[in-house]
Order: C-alpha cells, then sequence, then structure tokens
C-alpha cells in the first residue's frame, strides 16, 4: 500500500521525473505536475500531504502558488529552486513553507525533510485534535483578564505606551499597523489584512514593504523598551501583537 501522497510541481522533466521516481521508491505515493494548473487539476480529486514547490514556473510564480495553498489547503510546503538568496528564502519561508531547498538537492536530503515534514504535520493535528476535544478554553483570552498589563495606543498623538509607561512616538504606516494589530485582539493579521490597511490593495508575495514597516515597527520598539517587542511573526499567516492593546478613546468592551 503507497504511502501519503506528494505532489511535485517542477517544470524541468527530468528533475520531476527524478524526484517522483525515487520517493515513489520510498514508500510514497509520488506524483508530478509540471506547473500551478496541472497542481490545481491534481487537487480537485486528490488530496496531497505534501507539495514539493518550485518556484520558476510557467504559469504562476511559486510564492503565489505556496500562498493559495496555505490559505486554501493542509498540504505541508516543500519549496525546491535555485532562488538562493536570503531574501527568497525568507518569502518562502514566511509565506508558509514549512522547508526551503536549494537546487541541486541531494534526493536524500528530500526524503529527509520529507519524512521530517511528516512528522510534523502528524503532531500539529494530534495538538489540533486535543485542542478541539478540549474545548475553546485553551483559545486566546484576550481583554479577558482584568488586571493583565495593556500597552496604550493614542490615535491623536501618534503613540504607542508600554504598560511601563515608556512612550514610542508612531509613523503614519506605524500608526496603520498598530491599530490594525490592536483590533486583531492578539490574533494574528494575515499579510492581506496589512496590505490593504497598509496601501489599500491586495498583497503581492514578492512585495517585501510590509516587512519593512514591521521591522521598523520592532526595531523602534524593542530600542524604547530595552527588550524582545511583542510583535511576533506567525508562521504561513503574518503577524501578531502579542500584549492586549488599549486604544484610546475607543469604547471597552
Amino acid at each position: 500500500m503507497a504511502g501519503p501522497t506528494i505532489v511535485v510541481v517542477e517544470d524541468e522533466n527530468s528533475l520531476r521525473s527524478d524526484m517522483v521516481e525515487y520517493l515513489s521508491s520510498c514508500g510514497f505515493d509520488a506524483i508530478g505536475a509540471r506547473d500551478g494548473t496541472e497542481l490545481d487539476r491534481l487537487l480537485q480529486t486528490r488530496s496531497a500531504a505534501i507539495v514539493i514547490l518550485d518556484v520558476n514556473l510557467p504559469d504562476e510564480d511559486g510564492f503565489k502558488i505556496a500562498a493559495r495553498l496555505r490559505d486554501g489547503h493542509g498540504a505541508g510546503i516543500i519549496m525546491v529552486t535555485a532562488r538562493s538568496s536570503t531574501v527568497d528564502r525568507v518569502v518562502g519561508l514566511e509565506i508558509g513553507a514549512d522547508a526551503y531547498l536549494v537546487k541541486p538537492v541531494e534526493l536524500r536530503e528530500l526524503e529527509a525533510q520529507v519524512k521530517s515534514l511528516l512528522r510534523r504535520l502528524s503532531e500539529r493535528a494530534a495538538e489540533s485534535a486535543a485542542q478541539s476535544t478540549n474545548g475553546a478554553a485553551s483559545v486566546d483570552t484576550a481583554g479577558d483578564g482584568v488586571d493583565e498589563a495593556r500597552w496604550s495606543l493614542d490615535p491623536t498623538e501618534w503613540s504607542l505606551t508600554n504598560p511601563a509607561g515608556v512612550r514610542i512616538s508612531l509613523t503614519s504606516m506605524e500608526m496603520k499597523l498598530t491599530s490594525l494589530l490592536a483590533a486583531q485582539a492578539r490574533k494574528p493579521a494575515t499579510r492581506d489584512q496589512i496590505s490593504q490597511a497598509l496601501y489599500n490593495r491586495r498583497w503581492n508575495p514578492e512585495d517585501r514593504s510590509i516587512d519593512t514597516v514591521v521591522g521598523r515597527l520592532r526595531h523602534k520598539v524593542e530600542g524604547a523598551i530595552g527588550g524582545p517587542a511583542p510583535l511576533k511573526s506567525v508562521h504561513g499567516v503574518g503577524y501578531v501583537f502579542s500584549a492586549p492593546i488599549r486604544v484610546i478613546g475607543a469604547a471597552q468592551g
């Protein structure tokens, strides 16, 4: 009986065949797809445990495909590409790829990454099932604890103040970002939400402007408070401000 289904999306025929043949010999149900269109057609009739994805594809950029997969499928994502820059790696991983390998890749290393990711996916599924069994009590409880220290956001002064009273002046973009994160109440804001809030446009996976704004805000906060900022990256989603924020002048629930 074949193992978990692995889809290899690669437009170079010989490399795609090599990966499919090798993974099949390892006991996986490996299938090849030349581009995003073939992948979509496959996923209409089959469920994939992992998608191995090239970036430079003929019909659609692999980063965009990864973003679509992360939003609409539960498959793990391993990017295998010739694009080796740090920026490309960061984009791939922050979009939601679980691993990023640079060509030429050793097939034994690819096998090891697949097996490692399958273990992680199994652990995630078990954790999700346990949380569902335990009910909603383990879900975010932002705003429930009246004694919890809060940050304060002042829209009139364009400033953010930490619980110790350290005041941080914000730029227009930083104010928009922080206002969105405050409204999320410690739930992650997606990159598309952030792009809409900052620029009134949908997010493009190759656009690094969001990360620039987030990075500047994080650096500014950490410099002011002398420690790590509660502004965190959420793998495959976007960003979250992990501490509660009270917006001055807003009605409090």
